[in-house]
């Protein structure tokens, strides 16, 4: 059941940054290094080689002003175009603090910026070499022979073990950023996935349970016409019937019109309060359609239904807790050694539905996060008794049984047991309708 769903939601390499993104971020470089720039040669009156910087600010500015008239504001730019970029910016940056102290400007940080951007946003090989490349350029900063800007006749000395405290530092931050950003893009990233699957089953299930009303739509609207064919086709029966060469023919028309007449009839024959009643699953109902399909997969199938005064209750057919029910009963027959129990339990308050299976449980390092999207340690261990049905899977499961008002727990008592549970009202049909 997990496999099909994770083929319909392929992981998106990521990439194909708008362009104005990129446009946006280098005019907010441009002006922050103008401005400080500016202050410091002439508000300041540091001396400081004023040309070559401005030259520098001048290129970038140029650079981003011919992408912005070339292209649309909506341009989306490959990857490949994207590391282009990011990377003459951050050569532009490195020589900008080379001719303004290296390693001993207050700015130096800021080059992780251009990492921090490629790790968010570009496929991970071109944000390793960006990393690489930020490394080399923190290197060259350090052996800069340009001093910090400071007051006309003073140069400020920085201690070599200062400097190289000051590059182990920026290099830490470098690691440090690049890998927390990595992981929670990829974080980010696999939820948006698990939820657009978990949306796009909904959806399956949705359109499987409406099919027949479509059929009945369907029927409806060929009524009409199919009646004037069927009127036609006699017609020309009553005036061909003797023609050789063409009144079998209309003979067959005839009898497929009436054909195709009573196949209509048996779409529509059901009653409004037919159709109703199909819609409606009482809750032993409702756990016979999901183990069904998995009855042949396991030694023994226990189920036991239990309640209190008061009736059982009689919910619609969700399509969610079908399938929501259906993926954790068949993560249990895929695990269990022999048997798997399902206990049903109602009151006037709640409904509580139980699986449980006698195979291995759920291992410790999994247990606790148990619900997050592609947690599964089945490349850890292939024998593991639990090893697979962790993922995707189950994410969408217990997705769609939360937005139907259910808690789950997972816990292990010899084997593994997910208890799913709901207030009444939630599954009573006409509540479930009016909510």
């Amino acid at each position: 059941m997990n496999k099909p769903v994770t083929d319909m939601v392929g992981h998106e390499r990521r990439g194909n940054l708008r362009l104005q993104t990129l446009v946006r971020l280098r005019w907010l470089a441009v002006a922050g290094q103008t401005a400080t720039a500016l202050t410091v040669h002439f508000g300041l009156d540091f001396p400081m080689p004023i040309i070559p910087v401005l030259a520098l600010i001048v290129a970038l500015a140029l650079g981003n002003l011919v992408l912005s008239v070339s292209f649309p504001a909506t341009q989306r730019v490959s990857p490949r175009i994207a590391f282009g970029m990011i990377g003459f910016d951050l050569l532009q940056l490195t020589a900008l603090l080379y001719l303004t102290g290296g390693l001993a400007n207050p700015f130096a940080p800021l080059i992780c910026v251009p990492v921090i951007i490629s790790f968010a946003a570009l496929p991970l090989h071109y944000a390793f070499a960006l990393l690489a490349f930020a490394v080399s350029g923190v290197s060259a900063l350090a052996l800069s022979p340009f001093p910090l800007p400071w007051h006309a006749g003073i140069i400020l000395e920085i201690e070599p073990i200062l400097k190289f405290g000051i590059w182990i530092a920026i290099i830490s931050m470098l690691g440090f950023a690049a890998f927390y950003v990595q992981r929670i893009t990829l974080e980010a990233q696999q939820i948006s996935d698990a939820l657009a699957a978990t949306e796009l089953v909904l959806q399956r299930e949705q359109h499987l349970s409406q099919l027949d009303g479509l059929a009945a739509a369907a029927a409806h609207e060929l009524g009409t016409p199919l009646a004037t064919i069927s009127v036609v086709a006699k017609e020309m029966a009553r005036a061909l019937s003797d023609d050789p060469e063409h009144g079998e023919d209309v003979q067959l028309l005839v009898s497929q019109s009436q054909r195709c007449r009573d196949i209509l009839s048996r779409l529509t024959s059901l009653s409004k309060e037919d159709e109703a009643h199909m819609r409606l699953l009482p809750l032993t109902s409702l756990i016979e359609e999901v183990v069904a399909p998995h009855r042949p997969f396991v030694s023994e199938m226990k189920i036991r239904v239990s309640g209190e005064a008061g009736g059982e209750p009689v919910g619609s057919r969700n399509p969610g807790i079908l399938y929501g029910l259906g993926n954790i009963v068949e993560n249990a027959v895929e695990h269990a050694r022999k048997t798997v129990e399902i206990t049903a339990h109602y009151s006037d308050t709640r409904v509580t539905i139980t699986v449980t299976d006698d195979g291995g449980g759920y291992t410790p390092d999994i247990l606790p996060r148990i619900g997050d999207p592609f947690v599964s340690d089945r490349q850890k261990n292939p024998a593991d008794s639990r090893a697979g049905g962790l993922g995707l899977g189950l994410f969408i499961a217990k997705t769609l049984l939360e937005r139907s008002g259910a808690r789950l727990t997972f816990e292990n008592v010899g084997g593994a047991r997910i208890t799913v549970s709901w207030p009444r009202w939630r599954m009573e049909a006409d509540m479930a309708d009016q909510s």
